[in-house]
């Protein structure tokens, strides 16, 4: 038998008896909640279902989904990245400063920007295993060391004077339809994900690693590159969402991704993602960011308190740990 196959098997042993079915009962019930949500909004909240505000609204939720996925491609094999924030904040003050000072193409600047974030997310990962120490504590002191370095570097100046063909993916609709193209990149990225986690031996191992890692060591995978493939791609996708978010803004500011970490963690928790790896739901994660992003701007204006959404991020999160150790002592007894 195989090293990918042995894992598989050990996979499926560890997971509770009807996962798929609870899955997509989850995904209805989160897609529900979400409906419920907007016909709520649009009966109270005046202006919730006008052109402007669903562009804005699908906007956000756009940035917000690629957030979660960033934080939820470390998930997926059991590790956290707290320095997700960090990493896309940095990676989007570079890209501004390279289309600002050095006038280099948007295109250009973006692919450089997201190399950064990828070598960034490589940097936790190559931390992670040779020093042997918890995700947690190495993301944490990365964040602040990266956070810390580009304050220095940049004196914490903005870069304002950005190219409107930048600006234009996140300011413009697609063909008058109220959608920009943050949308549909975030789109790609999913079906992207979706592709990796059903369709390719990596998303296996990356899913079995999670579940079980010491089994997956001993089944023969090579758990270190693992490791260093899912932090690097954590990276990636945390620069691309500075990018996005720098382009929402139509500025590079020090304190773009200061407020990401909770954010990062509540998209895929409410998606059915398992804190404790094993186990993601990447259409899960774009219903959370959806959801969150529609609570936030009914939220908005119904001039309630934005405090009030920080209350509801948090009350989640407390909730995904509870149904996570739920799930991992019902999976332990049924194995």
């Amino acid at each position: 038998m195989s090293a990918t196959r042995t894992v598989a098997v050990r996979t499926r042993l560890t997971e509770p008896r009807g996962t798929g079915l609870l899955r997509t009962l989850g995904l209805l019930a989160l897609l529900i909640i979400t409906a419920g949500f907007w016909i709520f909004f649009s009966v109270f909240a005046t202006g919730f279902t006008s052109d402007f505000n669903v562009f804005f609204l699908l906007r956000s939720a756009a940035i917000a989904v690629t957030i979660g996925f960033a934080q939820m491609v470390v998930l997926s094999i059991g590790d956290m990245n707290l320095s997700v924030g960090a990493i896309g904040g940095a990676t989007g003050m570079f890209a501004g400063w390279l289309m600002q000072v050095l006038g280099v193409p948007p295109a250009l600047a973006v692919l450089l920007a997201i190399a950064l974030g990828t070598t960034l997310g490589f940097g936790n990962a190559a931390l992670v295993v040779w020093t042997h120490l918890n995700s947690f504590i190495v993301t944490l002191a990365t964040a602040s060391l990266i956070t810390g370095g580009m304050l220095i570097l940049t004196r914490a100046r903005p870069f304002s004077n950005l190219p409107d063909s930048f600006i234009g993916i996140a300011q413009t609709e697609l063909g008058g339809v109220p959608v920009a193209p943050l949308v549909l990149i975030m789109l790609a990225v999913a079906l992207a994900l979706g592709l990796v986690y059903r369709s390719t031996s990596l998303g296996r191992e990356m899913l079995a690693i999670g579940a079980n890692r010491k089994a997956a060591r001993m089944s023969g995978l090579a758990v270190g590159r693992i490791v260093l493939v899912a932090h690097g791609l954590s990276g990636l996708l945390a620069a691309l969402a500075g990018a996005m978010s720098v382009a929402a803004n139509n500025t590079a500011s020090p304190g773009i991704g200061s407020d990401w970490v909770l954010a990062s963690f509540v998209a895929p928790a409410i998606g059915g993602t398992l804190l404790s790896g094993g186990l993601v739901s990447v259409s899960g994660t774009v219903l959370g960011g959806l959801l969150v992003a529609t609570i936030s701007s009914g939220l908005l204006l119904m001039n309630v308190s934005n405090f009030w959404l920080s209350v509801f991020l948090g009350a989640v999160l407390l909730l995904a740990v509870g149904l996570d150790r739920i799930t991992r002592t019902v999976g332990g007894a049924a194995s």
